[in-house]
């Protein structure tokens, strides 16, 4: 997408740096969407400060190449969401000389933070179920807290992975006579083409790839619309678990009368309905929740949200 001669004062640039890809994009003023760039991940604690900023100007520079105004190209405000980026941990004062130049003023955050830029004033909680899971929260006084994220080895509750890997036990489980018959088994099994439940441990073990075990999310919800109450709970288990994250936080922040604001992403939240349901439901039982913001693609709305935000400087991340 490109649009020409836009004017080079009202530019807003957001970036989605997430663990497979950057999505970097330009709007105007008006919000309107200008250009695009993509480049690989840019999660500065898997991949270094080094490759991680490489991808993020890649993504930028292949935006600004489709505005067709000449250089220099001045972008006013600029938001970048990074995987792997922490505040706590001193990573503000590395990143940020290096993107600096990006725009004239520059916020930095954790990509999950990004969600937040769907929400008035970037405040309320944003929570995330694709292949991992995290909650991010931030109230009115800029409070900002952090519940899961801790990786598929010690959390990612409520995630494709998570789901994939019950769809597993369940399924070997089943195939042993050591737990109840599941239609999971046979999904897998179909999914994968595999021949026989002992084929699913050389197919499993020689990756490392999470989303591998990711993907058997589609077995789980396919097999719960059948009726499989032992995918039906693994789904219902996963629900609460993300119900908990971001009620975690909903006690840990200041939101008036327990008013929660959300922001949803990730592709079991965005895609699954019911899903999704569920988890509120758990989540009316103590709060207010509204309104809901569905985040289909964050660097859009981060882009845009920069028009009206205040100067980098009074994002707050204690």
């Amino acid at each position: 997408m490109a649009t020409p001669n836009p004017s080079p004062t009202s530019l807003y640039l957001g970036v989605d740096g997430g663990g497979t890809k950057t999505l970097a994009v330009i709007v105007n003023g008006q919000g309107e969407e200008l250009a695009r760039g993509q480049a690989g991940s840019s999660n500065i604690a898997a991949l270094g400060l080094e490759t991680a900023t490489r991808n993020i100007f890649l993504a930028v520079e292949q935006a600004k190449a489709l505005l067709q105004i000449p250089d220099p190209i001045t972008i006013k405000k600029a938001w970048l969401g990074l995987a792997g980026f922490e505040r706590k941990r001193g990573d503000h004062e590395r990143v940020f000389p290096l993107v600096q130049s990006l725009a004239n003023d520059v916020l930095i955050t954790n990509d999950s933070e990004l969600l937040l830029s769907a929400l008035d004033g970037a405040i309320g909680i944003a929570l995330v179920a694709g292949t991992g899971s995290i909650a991010m929260g931030r109230d009115h006084n800029g409070k900002v807290r952090r519940a899961g994220g801790w990786g598929h080895v010690m959390g990612d509750e409520g995630s494709g992975f998570e789901l994939g890997r019950q769809a597993l036990h369940a399924a070997t489980r089943a195939a042993d006579g050591r737990g109840p018959q599941t239609l999971l088994l046979d999904l897998i099994l179909r999914y994968w083409k595999l021949d026989t439940p002992d084929d699913i441990i050389s197919f499993v073990y020689p990756f490392s790839e999470k989303h591998i075990i990711a993907d058997l999310s589609r077995c789980v919800f396919e097999a719960a619309e059948a009726g499989d109450t032992v995918a039906q709970q693994i789904l219902a288990t996963a629900a609460a678990e993300l119900a908990l994250a971001v009620a975690a936080l909903g006690r840990q922040l200041d939101f008036p009368e327990k008013r929660l604001p959300l922001a949803l992403a990730g592709s079991l939240l965005v895609r699954q309905e019911h899903f999704r349901e569920q988890m509120l439901t758990h989540l009316r039982k103590e709060f207010t929740i509204g309104p809901v913001a569905i985040v289909k693609e964050p660097g859009v709305s981060a882009a845009r949200a920069t028009i009206t935000m205040g100067p980098a400087s009074d994002w707050n991340a204690l």
